[in-house]
């Protein structure tokens, strides 16, 4: 699983690192025992769908989805064909209400990637059917260390942190030069508590023009 060339001058020095080795070999036993999502080639797809010079939003989640054909490397997204999750539902809720946004018939979040949004899983892999059956693995240092790159570019960059997990995230980010915005999870256990009406979409678009910066398209298109 290589790390996106992109990437590369930002975070080779992970993987010399004894966790980086030692979480290797724990994937790769994993996967020879049990069913492992998402597949090899698409652990890496959020740095690969946005390369590092690109990223201008965050949005950060916790573990992949751990059922068949649902995970593809970003977080919240799944595969087009594949249903919405709740969580996923209750972003499009804010969205249309926020900016507009019409619901899509699919779930894939490819084309906010492709614009700069990095969707990033604190932990990549999973065992199917058992969600967080990875985490405390390593996965949580080596994405700590892509959120530190990040928050060292001189440009601006949003951040998105849904859930008090994300949260935590926020201690070292610099916010003389990054926007940090915080809301409740959009899980339906908590997303009547804030996320609904939190208007991080069009807030984040407005940051993003305050210095300059395009806005990101929320729209996702019918697949």
């Amino acid at each position: 699983m290589p790390i996106p060339e992109s990437w590369l001058p930002a975070l080779v020095d992970e993987t010399t690192q004894p966790y980086y080795q030692q979480l290797y070999r724990f994937v790769a036993e994993e996967r020879r025992k049990y069913r492992i999502y998402p597949s090899g080639q698409d652990v890496f797809n959020a740095l690969r769908y946005t390369p590092f010079e690109q990223v201008r939003v965050v949005i950060i989640g916790q573990d992949p989805y751990h059922e068949e054909n649902q995970a593809q490397g970003l977080a919240f997204s799944v595969r087009p064909g594949v249903a919405a999750p709740p969580s996923l539902i209750n972003i499009f809720k804010e969205l249309h209400e926020d900016v507009q946004f019409r619901v899509p018939n699919n779930g894939c979040l490819i084309p906010w990637a492709e614009q700069g949004v990095l969707l990033l899983n604190a932990v990549l892999t999973v065992r199917e059917h058992q969600a967080n059956s990875h985490q405390g693995k390593g996965w949580e240092a080596f994405t700590d260390a892509v959120l530190r790159a990040v928050n060292a570019k001189s440009s601006r960059v949003v951040f998105l942190l849904w859930g008090s997990y994300a949260q935590r995230k926020a201690e070292w980010i610099d916010t003389s030069r990054h926007t940090v915005l915080k809301a409740p999870h959009p899980s339906p256990l908590s997303a009547t508590r804030g996320f609904f009406g939190c208007r991080h979409f069009s807030k984040t678009n407005a940051a993003l023009q305050s210095v300059g910066l395009a806005p990101i398209d929320w729209q996702l298109p019918d697949l």
